[in-house]
């Protein structure tokens, strides 16, 4: 699911994209945190290149606290929180000052009637308040560190409730606080049991209520470390306590729930920071990001739409997107706690041939890899299994075997084997005393192995000892109560530790200047406007993207010997700044091959484009490329990440099956090549049905230089959309046909 492939350029593919003025890889592999200087770096674009981590120490362990607000009357809202913050502040070492104009006491503590009032400088102010702008401006010239707001009636209300969220979070800027929401709660101070030890999970959540399956992880005996509700995200984001939790030593997993990103940038560099860091990062997205109104001339922005991108930036910088909450519990419990595999190969082991068979089945189509045990490995199982039953993987041991000594050779003797990563076994019911004993035998193998051993647990009671006692009660085998949540973790984990150790953080060597190819297409935009197929594929040259000959003409008779140039048989097609679909509206005529024709063709063409109104700048007579697979390159403006690079089949396809590949820039040529393999059609560039095999590599290049195009030009360029771009047999390049930019 995160597997991320690399490809290696030719000699001849690298030449020809930095004489282009650019690297043809967009990232270095780097795991170092970057340098104070490199914190400020910019791209060609002017987004920054490094996440800026606040410095949240203070805010999780205050030495000091202000509640403002606070009250111990009886039946009041204020009361129950003034309480619970005081409980918190005692248990995290926090001295805490009571703020309110009435009160000389709150639960015996002195009462201070402003925050002007207050004894100390204080690191966190909790705002009990209806309306916490009035308060910020007082926060700052106390110099306070840190505010919560939980006040309710802001962005989540409508148009007038975000204008209130934007002057919150403008008197926020102003004040050089960080602040929590608003529309926030308690989950922050939350009671952490500190009796649980090894990495932790730290939970982000936009909705508290919907952390809970997290939280109560550490009945199950999995320690958290943070909760971190974030509310409305006026200031403090998701993205800040990512990159901050990623570089906590006792996180193991950061998992999120996701309503809506506040700034896309933010988030991918975030991203960068916990896959460099290898933190594995789990979330829940839900929603949907509009992304306004996109040109319906372009095949492009019909293929991405707002949740596709969202998938593609978390699949590219290795984030693990699960569906439910069940999946983001179970997923983030896994990663925080397993040892990086040993190697990919998963054997499911199991006293019953239905069940290993049908989990197997379910593995495998899940992507997990389910090696075949070498005979040497199955002869040695059948000295304690019968022969009868198949021990190739599935292993079948029969029942009987995990009742005596048996059950722990065979589990040790699977685990020795080097092709054997994760041993998987389900368990669909309980069956004491047997059911004890194999449970048993999997927790005491699993504490002298460094393999992950994870084990289901199929009653639906859960009270059983052997669940709640032998299993629950061990920090090396992985319990999971349903087949699904098992294998969707197992891949979550393979493919972190795949991911990770391949990574490559592509902000390293994004381009910080322009290219000369940017200078060149500098003159060829038209603010506004759509530029015509012709004025579209001069940019295209710019970048160094190959186009057909032709040449643009406004008379039959140049047309005639524009085609003797360009070689017959040719295209002809009218080009304008209006056109789109040429081909719709009878602009295009294909296979001429006489004069006559290029003639007749002219005097058509011209007809069309006077009778439907459409201006032209002239008529393109063009070389014909017959041979290769038609795909579409294309580049759309999204609102939350900005330009995003589409690849997908071209031709008639594109709008069939909408079969596509998205990535955000900036990212390097593993991630263009991976955007191939994640195509369905992606057999035909392999050759099919007696066709040669496509020119991948130089497919490759274009994207490239589609993304170079998508950073230098994404102030300017709305939309561009190379289709087809035809992919000539392997090592005769790539050819654009037709192509379609629009301006801002």
């Amino acid at each position: 699911m995160l597997g991320s492939t690399h490809g290696t350029l030719t000699t001849d593919f690298r030449a020809r994209v930095e004489a282009c003025g650019e690297s043809p890889r967009t990232a270095v592999h780097s795991t170092a945190a970057p340098s104070a200087a490199d914190t400020a770096a910019v791209d060609v674009s002017g987004r920054p290149l490094h996440a800026d981590v606040p410095d949240l120490d203070r805010f999780f362990r205050p030495e000091s606290v202000a509640v403002i607000g606070a009250s111990d009357a009886e039946g009041r809202p204020n009361t129950g929180i003034t309480r619970q913050l005081i409980a918190w502040a005692e248990r995290v070492g926090a001295r805490i000052h009571p703020v309110h104009p009435t009160r000389p006491t709150v639960f015996g503590l002195a009462c201070h009637a402003s925050v002007a009032d207050l004894p100390e400088q204080v690191d966190l102010a909790v705002l009990l308040v209806a309306d916490p702008l009035p308060v910020i401006e007082e926060l700052a010239e106390a110099k306070v560190k840190f505010a919560v707001a939980f006040a309710s009636g802001f962005a989540e209300t409508g148009d007038a409730g975000a204008a209130a969220q934007a002057r919150l979070s403008a008197a926020v800027r102003r004040s050089g606080l960080r602040l929590l929401g608003p529309n926030t709660n308690l989950n922050a101070f939350e009671r952490f049991r500190d009796d649980l030890d090894g990495p932790a999970i730290a939970l982000i959540t936009q909705s508290g209520h919907q952390g809970r399956p997290v939280y109560t992880l550490q009945e199950l005996g999995i320690r958290l470390s943070h909760w971190a509700p974030t509310g409305n995200e006026a200031d403090l984001e998701t993205s800040d306590f990512i990159s901050y939790f990623a570089e906590r030593p006792e996180v193991g997993a950061i998992a999120c729930y996701v309503e809506g990103l506040k700034d896309g940038r933010s988030f991918l560099l975030a991203a960068d920071r916990a896959a460099r860091a290898g933190v594995p990062v789990v979330a829940v997205k839900v929603g949907r990001t509009e992304t306004g109104a996109r040109t319906a001339a372009s095949h492009t922005g019909k293929l991405t739409g707002a949740d596709t991108v969202v998938d593609a930036a978390m699949r590219q910088f290795g984030v693990i997107r699960v569906d439910g909450l069940d999946e983001l519990q179970d997923t983030a419990a896994l990663l925080a706690r397993a040892r990086k595999p040993l190697a990919d190969g998963v054997v499911v082991y199991s006293i019953s041939g239905g069940t290993g068979a049908h989990f197997s089945d379910l593995a495998s189509e899940a992507g997990l890899s389910l090696p075949t045990l070498s005979r040497a490995k199955q002869d040695e199982l059948h000295q304690w299994i019968p022969q009868y039953l198949n021990v190739a993987n599935p292993v079948d041991n029969g029942g009987h075997p995990v009742g005596d000594w048996r059950g722990r050779k065979i589990i040790d003797a699977i685990l020795a084997d080097p092709a054997v990563g994760v041993l998987i076994c389900p368990i669909t019911g309980p069956f004491p005393p047997m059911s004890d004993k194999l449970a048993q035998d999997l927790v005491d193998a699993a504490e002298q192995s460094d393999k992950l051993i994870c084990v289901i647990w199929g009653s639906p009671v859960g009270t059983e000892e052997a669940y709640r006692t032998t299993l629950l009660g061990s920090s090396r085998v992985a319990t999971f109560r349903t087949f699904g949540n098992c294998i969707t973790a197992v891949r979550a984990y393979l493919g972190h530790h795949r991911f990770t150790s391949a990574y490559r953080s592509p902000f390293e060597d994004a381009p910080r200047t322009p290219s000369p190819s940017y200078r060149k297409a500098q003159a060829l935009m038209r603010p506004g406007q759509q530029l015509s197929e012709h004025a579209a594929k001069q940019l295209l040259r710019a970048y160094g993207i190959r186009v057909p000959r032709e040449q643009l003409v406004t008379s039959a008779a140049a047309a005639v010997r524009a085609a003797g140039l360009v070689g017959y048989p040719v295209v002809m097609k009218a080009s304008g700044p209006q056109l789109a679909h040429k081909t719709e509206l009878g602009l295009v005529k294909i296979g001429l091959t006489s004069a006559s024709q290029i003639r007749d063709a002219y005097r058509e063409l011209t007809d069309i484009a006077r009778y439907e109104d459409v201006p032209l700048d002239g008529i393109l007579v063009c070389q014909m490329v017959e041979r290769g697979v038609e795909m579409v390159v294309g580049v759309t403006q999204d609102d939350l990440f900005g330009p995003t690079v589409t690849v997908g089949l071209g031709g008639v396809l594109v709008e069939v099956l909408h079969d596509a590949a998205v990535r955000v820039p900036p990212f390097g040529e593993d991630q263009a090549r991976a955007m191939l393999t994640e195509l369905r059609g992606h057999a035909l560039l392999e050759g099919v049905r007696g066709a040669p095999p496509a020119d991948v590599d130089a497919l490759v290049e274009v994207v490239l230089r589609v993304q170079r195009m998508a950073l230098e030009l994404g102030g300017v360029l709305s939309e561009l959309d190379i289709n087809p771009l035809m992919v000539l047999p392997r090592g005769q390049g790539a050819v654009a046909l037709d192509a379609l930019a629009i301006c801002r």
